[in-house]
């Protein structure tokens, strides 16, 4: 059972909306209660898919994580002993090869490139040494592997492709996202002597390069979009933003308490916008 948590931790729980968000997007307006087909993509976008996302990432970034705070909980992941780690890499490929082999079967062989770029992604990002994670700006980059969900979404639930111009709003939304967990990070990655974009930026130039990518963001809902309700709910994001920098924390590091009051505060907001960007389809029409 200990080991089992562990293994739960390392999955990131507190995470999971993202990937379950990037699931939902093609299925904009369809009755998915009674769908085998959604309920199967759902199951593998909780636990299965974070636990290969990221359980290969604690692994490697063992030293890193031992100098991390907000480590060792279900909100930001696991912090294991060297025992429990070693028990990641035989369950972490076979489950790989359990869930791609399945999706390959269920769905068919034209999704291979799918599981395989994912695959290929994941190795590149955490490859001992020069991988993505220790190379900025390439962390970044790796990011676009999130996307691969929603090819998978429309593959398996058979929906209509989403427009390229929304790959782009997702292609801002992953970048941003990471960008974020760095700044939240950033001591410790640099006790570690770890290497990312906020590492080389600083907090405050990261901080800028969040700002102007949700600022983007904004103008895209707002303008080719012309949805105003879920381009209003990032547009108050992006007021926070500006006052995080310039009046609230500015510089200055955040406490344990207030990472984890961010993180929970950005699972609701995830919800309530995953409903409605579900509910309206704002997403996959331009």
């Amino acid at each position: 059972m200990k080991l089992l948590l562990f293994w739960i931790k390392a999955s990131r729980p507190g995470l999971w909306f993202p990937a379950l968000w990037l699931y939902f997007l093609p299925l904009s307006g369809m009755d998915i209660r009674y769908s085998t087909d959604f309920w199967l993509g759902f199951i593998f976008a909780t636990f299965p898919l974070n636990f290969i996302i990221y359980a290969w990432n604690d692994y490697v970034d063992h030293e890193t994580d031992k100098l991390n705070p907000r480590k060792d909980s279900f909100l930001f992941g696991a912090k294991g002993t060297r025992e429990q780690l070693n028990t990641l890499p035989p369950i972490l490929f076979g489950f790989q090869l359990l869930c791609y082999g399945f999706f390959i079967w269920y769905i068919g062989v034209h999704s291979i490139w799918l599981f395989t770029v994912l695959f290929l992604v994941l190795l590149a990002y955490n490859f001992p040494g020069r991988g993505f994670r220790n190379t900025p700006p390439l962390e970044l980059f790796a990011q676009f592997g999130y996307l691969l969900i929603v090819p998978f979404s429309v593959m398996l639930n058979d929906t209509p492709q989403v427009p390229w111009l929304t790959y782009l709003y997702l292609v801002l939304f992953a970048v941003q996202s990471q960008l974020i967990g760095e700044v939240m990070d950033i001591e410790p990655d640099r006790k570690a002597n770890r290497h990312t974009t906020a590492t080389r930026l600083g907090m405050r130039n990261t901080k800028l390069l969040i700002i102007g990518i949700v600022a983007l963001e904004v103008i895209l809902l707002m303008t080719v979009y012309e949805d105003y309700i879920f381009g209003g709910m990032l547009a108050l994001g992006l007021i926070w933003l500006l006052l995080d920098l310039f009046v609230i924390y500015k510089d200055n590091t955040y406490t344990l308490n207030q990472m984890k009051i961010f993180g929970v505060g950005s699972n609701l907001i995830a919800l309530a916008s995953m409903v409605y960007v579900w509910w309206s389809g704002v997403l996959m029409e331009v």
